[in-house]
């Protein structure tokens, strides 16, 4: 499944510091430092003279309640013709770093909420990117047991809601065997190198229609 972008789209990405990368702390670059920002100057190289609009309303640190509180305020006056979320692994990461817990059952009910409101609103496409772990140390192989059941989960919900899937989990852990070491894709394990994000951004475009496919 693609997602098709008219000439005058607006794309709606959302998610944590990974899709944030320091829009909140650099006005002059809104869409921050990412694979949101390297989508769209991707996009707009393979469409010259198009109009498409892309808004990047990340916000570093959110677990997947947190996106769900701020959504309407988000979204409120937008109306997107796409919208993508990579929301998830904060969700986990909170478990061993603070000991708060994110059921998984309570993580796919935010989650169905969310798109559900996505719905309520003018008809547009969802892009659901799975969360990911890119392990740099023994103790974050540990996380899997958290993070897994939460990629299952998106994967459902893409199903549910008839979304397109980017499977960046697999994506960036096959990318570090071929790169010699996790720490080329995620040096924390988390957030991604510029030539993580490069490859993250690189696979969104090859899902829109029209998008030129990764040449990595």
């Amino acid at each position: 499944m693609t997602v098709s972008l008219h000439p005058s789209a607006t794309v709606l990405f959302q998610g944590d510091s990974i899709t944030d990368v320091g829009r909140l702390v650099e006005p002059d670059k809104p869409l921050g430092n990412g694979y949101v920002r390297i989508a769209a100057d991707l996009l707009r190289a393979a469409r010259p003279g198009s109009g498409i609009t892309f808004v990047n309303r990340g916000v570093g640190g959110d677990r997947v309640a947190d996106l769900r509180a701020r959504w309407r305020e988000d979204a409120d006056g937008l109306r997107p013709d796409v919208v993508s979320i990579l929301i998830g692994v904060n969700d986990t990461w909170r478990r061993y770093d603070s000991g708060e817990v994110t059921p998984v059952r309570a993580f796919e009910d935010d989650y169905r909420a969310i798109l559900g409101q996505v719905r309520e609103g003018p008809d547009a496409q969802l892009l659901l990117i799975e969360p990911f772990l890119v392990p740099v140390t023994d103790e974050q192989w540990a996380w899997r047991e958290d993070l897994d059941p939460r990629i299952q989960a998106v994967r459902r919900l893409a199903e549910e809601f008839d979304a397109t899937l980017l499977a960046a989990d697999g994506l960036l852990n096959q990318a570090a065997r071929a790169a010699g070491g996790a720490e080329h894709i995620a040096g924390d394990g988390v957030h991604p190198t510029p030539y993580g994000h490069t490859l993250l951004a690189e696979a969104w475009v090859a899902l829109v229609e029209g998008g030129e496919p990764s040449g990595s």
